[in-house]
C-alpha cells in the first residue's frame, strides 16, 4: 500500500494543538455515577462541554474538541456504539503500570461491523461545532483508529465466525471506518483525528513478544493497520485533514508501553496520507528523535508531544525551544507543530494533575507554538 498519489495540500490548520481529553468537570464527573436520570445527565454534559470549549478558547487554542466529556474510555465508547461490535464484563482489567485497576470490560466481534447512521458521536462533533464562532477556529473530535478494533479484541471474543479470518477482518474494519469518515464530514467536521496508539505500542519489546505468541507477526500487523487506516481515508473529499495520535497508553498517569517509533514510523509516515501525527515524546520511554527523517517533505505536519499531561511540572520554555531545535536536525521545523503528549483524561478517571496544571499546559502550547513560529 503506498501513500495516495495526490496533489492535493491539506495542512494541520494550526501549530498549536491538542490531543482531545480534557479533565472531567466535576458535576459530570458526579451526575455518571449517581443515578442521574440519561436526560438530565446529558444536559449537564452540555453544560459541562461548554465550559471545556470556553477554557480552550481562553488559553488561546484555535482547535476546539467535547473534551471527550461524554465518554468512560477513549475508545471502547465509540467501539461499542458500532454495529457488530459489544462491550462485555470481563474478568481481566488493562495491564497498566498503576496498582488502579480500568474497569474489566472488553470488546466482543458479534455479528458484521458497520458504522450506524445514528452513532452517537456524530452528535457529539456537531454539539461542538456549533459552539465555535465564524474565526475562532476549527471544531475536532478525535475517534479511536481502525487498529483498535483488532488489536483490543482477543481471539477468544470474536463470537462472528466470519471475522476468524483475519484478511476479512481487516477488510471490514477499513469498510466500516470508511464510512465514519464520510459520515463525519457530511456533519460539517473537517478535522478528524484517529487515535491509532496501537503503532506506538508495537515498538515494545514486550508487546511484541505478546503478539508474537498470539501468532501475529508485529511487523505484518505494522503494515495491516497501515493498510486499514489508508482505505479508511484515501477517498475523503479534499478539504478534510486527518490527525493520527501515537501513545504509549494512558490511564491515571500511567502507561502500558516503552520504545521508540523506528518500526513503525516508515508505515505511518509513507504508507498513509494522514496530514498530522500527534507523536508522544515526553519522555525517554518514547525513544529518539530520528524517525522524524522518514517524514516526506511536504504539507505533513508532526505535532511534537514534548508536554506532557501525565504530571502537572510545567516545562521549561527554553527547554522546549531546545527539543525543536533537535527535531530540526530530522525534519523541517515548518513541518511541525505542538500540543501535549497525550490527552489530559484519556479515561473518565483523569490524570493526576489539577483543572490549573491543565490551563497552564494548554496555555503553554499556545505561548510556545507563538514562540517558535509566530503564530498559533
Amino acid at each position: 500500500m503506498t501513500q495516495t498519489d495526490t496533489k492535493i495540500s491539506r495542512r494541520a490548520p494550526h501549530r498549536a494543538d491538542h490531543v482531545g481529553s480534557l479533565l472531567r468537570p466535576a458535576k459530570v464527573q458526579a451526575a455518571r455515577h449517581d443515578g442521574t436520570s440519561a436526560a438530565d445527565l446529558h444536559a449537564i454534559e452540555d453544560e459541562g462541554i461548554r465550559g471545556l470549549v470556553d477554557l480552550q478558547k481562553a488559553a488561546g487554542l484555535k482547535v476546539f474538541t467535547d473534551g471527550e466529556a461524554r465518554r468512560a474510555f477513549w475508545h471502547y465508547d465509540f467501539m461499542g456504539m458500532l454495529t457488530g461490535l459489544d462491550m462485555k464484563q470481563s474478568s481481566r482489567s488493562l495491564p497498566f503500570k498503576t496498582e488502579h485497576k480500568t474497569p474489566p470490560i472488553e470488546p466482543h466481534l458479534t455479528a458484521e461491523l458497520d458504522f450506524p447512521a445514528d452513532h452517537p458521536m456524530i452528535q457529539h462533533f456537531t454539539f461542538v461545532r456549533d459552539l465555535v464562532g465564524p474565526g475562532e477556529g476549527v471544531a475536532k473530535i478525535s475517534i479511536p483508529g481502525p487498529s483498535a478494533l483488532h488489536f483490543r479484541t482477543p481471539t477468544e471474543n470474536i463470537e462472528y465466525a466470519p471475522y476468524l479470518d483475519q484478511d476479512k477482518l481487516f477488510h471490514d474494519i477499513a469498510a466500516t471506518y470508511k464510512k465514519a469518515v464520510q459520515a463525519f464530514y457530511d456533519a460539517g467536521c473537517r478535522y478528524l483525528q484517529l487515535d491509532d496508539i496501537f503503532f506506538a505500542y508495537l515498538g515494545d519489546a514486550k508487546q511484541r513478544e505478546e503478539r508474537r505468541a498470539m501468532g501475529q507477526d508485529p511487523d505484518k500487523l505494522i503494515e495491516s493497520y497501515a493498510w486499514m487506516l489508508e482505505e479508511s481515508i484515501k477517498d475523503r473529499p479534499a478539504d478534510m485533514v486527518i490527525g493520527m495520535h501515537m501513545c504509549r497508553g494512558n490511564f491515571r498517569s500511567s502507561h502500558v508501553a516503552e520504545g521508540g517509533y523506528d518500526a513503525a514510523a516508515d508505515a505511518i509516515f509513507n504508507h498513509t496520507s494522514v496530514d498530522a501525527y500527534f507523536m508522544e515524546y515526553d519522555t525517554e520511554r518514547a525513544g529518539g528523535l530520528e524517525p522524524l527523517k522518514l517524514l516526506p517533505k511536504g504539507d505533513k505536519r508532526v505535532m511534537a508531544g514534548f508536554i506532557t499531561t501525565k504530571t502537572g511540572t510545567l516545562e521549561d520554555p527554553d527547554w522546549l525551544k531546545r527539543k525543536f531545535d533537535e527535531a530540526s536536525k530530522y525534519v523541517d521545523l515548518d513541518q511541525m507543530g505542538i500540543a501535549p503528549q497525550c490527552g489530559f483524561a484519556s479515561t473518565e478517571h483523569g490524570n493526576a494533575i489539577t483543572e490549573d496544571d491543565q490551563k497552564r499546559k494548554l496555555e503553554l502550547v499556545v505561548n510556545t507554538a507563538e514562540a517558535i513560529w509566530g503564530e498559533n
